[in-house]
């Protein structure tokens, strides 16, 4: 049984605010998102959903801080981050949100323990402690067996668990993952939806990207996106997940 989606909680992680964002595409306007609000909790598992064209990239691309709103407020864990510079976003980007992608993203040269420290890099981390780190966080995704092999040498859902790795290493605010299951078949999706369930009951909050309906029943809020605008946001009872 699904309920209206909870309203603002003093321990929200995402507020969104009357966002607008707008694209020149010639001598056209493309209007990708039409003055959305959204709120999103500390350990909420949300799925973002909505036909192609339906504003939910953009809006993944601007909750991510990969890209800016036109118009609008964005505030990530009590920081406006609408209007940051390049490098403000970017170390905002490092340091609060871990991206999940279905396409992996992993450097092929490197090995698993390798590509997991990347983002300590980027944050300055010193190379004894990063290594721990990215060890600790492949231990707690079930890879410590598999730490010194090329993606070459693992399989699907071994590198997505990779990629996981490398999403918590920094231990974000948010996991964010677009389409995580859309390269990998449908048991190994499983495999990873499963591990995203029991990252979500130690805590993490999770916003998960996805046109599959089968793929977002995992999550406990869904809201759906056409033209732009929230057309509908639930949230089911716990007792209906699988």
């Amino acid at each position: 049984m699904a309920s209206t989606a909870a309203q603002l909680t003093n321990d929200s992680v995402i507020e969104v605010k009357n966002l607008h964002k707008e694209y020149r595409m010639g001598s056209e306007i493309i209007h990708a998102l039409n003055g959305v609000d959204l709120v999103i909790a500390s350990n909420e598992y949300v799925a973002i959903m909505g036909p192609s064209g339906s504003g939910k990239s953009t809006l993944m691309n601007i909750i991510g801080c990969l890209d800016r709103p036109s118009d609008g407020e964005y505030w990530l864990s009590g920081e406006n981050v609408s209007q940051l510079s390049d490098s403000e976003l970017a170390r905002a980007r490092n340091r609060k949100i871990g991206f999940v992608f279905q396409t992996f993203n992993l450097l092929p040269r490197a090995n698993a323990l390798q590509n997991v420290e990347i983002p300590l890099m980027y944050g300055g981390v010193g190379r004894r402690a990063r290594r721990a780190q990215a060890r600790e966080v492949l231990e707690r995704v079930g890879l410590n067996d598999r730490m010194f092999h090329r993606p070459s040498e693992l399989s699907g859902g071994q590198r997505q668990r990779v990629a996981v790795a490398r999403a918590l290493v920094n231990e974000p605010s948010i996991l964010l993952a677009d389409e995580p299951t859309g390269n990998l078949d449908s048991r190994t999706g499983a495999d990873i939806m499963a591990l995203f369930g029991e990252l979500h009951d130690e805590g993490q909050t999770i916003i998960l990207v996805t046109h599959e309906a089968d793929i977002a029943k995992h999550a406990s809020r869904h809201i759906h996106l056409r033209d732009g605008l929230v057309t509908e946001d639930f949230q089911f009872e716990q007792e209906t997940q699988s």
